[in-house]
């Protein structure tokens, strides 16, 4: 396949030329990499930098998508098969004192409320199209573009080294994340538990949020765990035996699943709620160089709606958007021009942190009266009729207006 002209009639930033590209991401992970891809079929000279990760544990990670996410994987031809996905028809999701909700993709006539995909598995398809899109350019070092897009994650250096502030604010728990092999099967649905446990050196229980994830295809007895629990219990549970681990583990989800087994290493991190102060910038002493932030660059959510990288891929979708849309006259640089994407990406994500953070201080109140208020609130939102339907259309990711008062 031989390389076609940028959009402004140069030639292509291919391997070996000297020409400056348009735009330059830093970070390659599934967020960069999908912007990379989508940039270059808008016939954009894209340098994509790719630093060697420092970590070298495996990666125990999956990421549910929405079927917006679907569809622009889809359309890159990068969307995983086989049992690298797994599609999710139901999410079920229990209170502590007997609350309980369903929302099922049936009641909507959809055949599934989003999918679980295997994170390494998507990265390595990302990775090959990248290799054979000639507008990417991919890079050990970042290079001068007139448009920077800072995708390296919620560690960033390079917004560190921009001034940006990242306004933080920790939750006080960490993530306990592993994959085990069930006795049944998960049947398709993602489960969720909030609930409280006992942590080392303190006399009050606190809040948990256990989530089981279906993995391994249709049929499947894989689950991915993402386990929220108090710093002190996260340690307690990393010093575990696999044994006696996966026998905590059954019992906390009331042997839904039958007994399980470990089937990778635990991994843990903090929880946090962030947010970049600004989103777009000029790049210093450069009037003809600008920046945008994309992905947990920009923001970090509670991972109990799953919604993570959904949001990423978000902002992705509407950057491109906005540079497709722009004047002909307008450089990439323009921040009026990146404005538009900051003001758009900034409301929604705004919501999106708005709700996560609600749910996860509702759930971490004690006391019968919030116990009792909290789920009889799940019992009637889940008897809520069209809220309901629409609450499950937004997991979705699907778009429409919210159902009359």
């Amino acid at each position: 396949m031989s390389p076609v002209s940028g959009c402004d009639g140069r030639p292509p930033y291919n391997a070996g030329m000297a020409s400056q590209p348009d735009i330059c991401i830093r970070g390659a992970g599934i967020v960069g990499r999908t912007l990379a891809l989508l940039l270059a079929r808008e016939r954009l000279r894209v340098a994509l930098v790719d630093q060697p990760p420092k970590a070298t544990a495996p990666d125990v990670r999956a990421y549910s998508l929405n079927i917006a996410a679907q569809r622009l994987l889809q359309e890159l031809r990068c969307w995983p098969e086989g049992t690298a996905v797994t599609p999710v028809h139901q999410m079920q999701v229990f209170g502590d004192h007997g609350g309980a909700l369903t929302f099922g993709a049936q009641d909507l006539g959809a055949g599934e409320l989003n999918w679980m995909v295997d994170v390494p598995v998507l990265e390595a398809r990302l990775a090959a199209a990248v290799q054979f899109q000639p507008l990417i350019e991919v890079v050990s070092a970042p290079v001068a573009a007139p448009l920077t897009v800072v995708c390296e994650g919620r560690t960033s250096q390079t917004r560190a080294e921009l001034g940006v502030a990242f306004d933080i604010t920790a939750y006080p728990q960490h993530a306990v994340a592993t994959r085990l092999s069930c006795e049944q099967p998960h049947g398709g649905v993602a489960r969720q538990w909030f609930g409280w446990g006992q942590a080392p050196g303190l006399s009050e229980p606190q809040a948990e949020i256990l989530a089981l994830l279906p993995l391994g295809g249709e049929g499947g007895h894989d689950v991915a765990l993402v386990w929220s629990v108090h710093p002190g219990r996260a340690s307690q549970l990393l010093a575990m035996p696999g044994d006696e681990f996966a026998d905590t583990l059954s019992q906390a989800s009331h042997f839904t699943l039958g007994r399980m087994t470990l089937s990778a290493e635990r991994a843990v991190w903090p929880l946090q709620l962030a947010r970049a102060e600004r989103w777009i910038g000029q790049m210093p002493g450069q009037p003809k160089q600008a920046f945008a932030l994309a992905g947990d660059a920009a923001h970090a959510l509670h991972p109990l709606a799953g919604q993570g990288l959904n949001v990423g891929l978000a902002d992705v979708a509407e950057l491109v958007r906005v540079i497709q849309a722009k004047e002909f006259w307008r450089p990439l640089h323009d921040q009026k021009l990146l404005r538009r994407y900051e003001r758009a990406r900034q409301a929604d994500v705004q919501a999106m942190g708005w709700v996560t953070d609600n749910l996860q201080r509702l759930f971490a109140q004690p006391g019968p009266v919030w116990q009792n208020l909290r789920n009889w609130g799940m019992r009637g939102f889940d008897r809520s009729g069209p809220l309901k339907h629409w609450m499950t259309r937004q997991a979705m990711g699907a778009t429409d207006t919210p159902p009359a008062a």
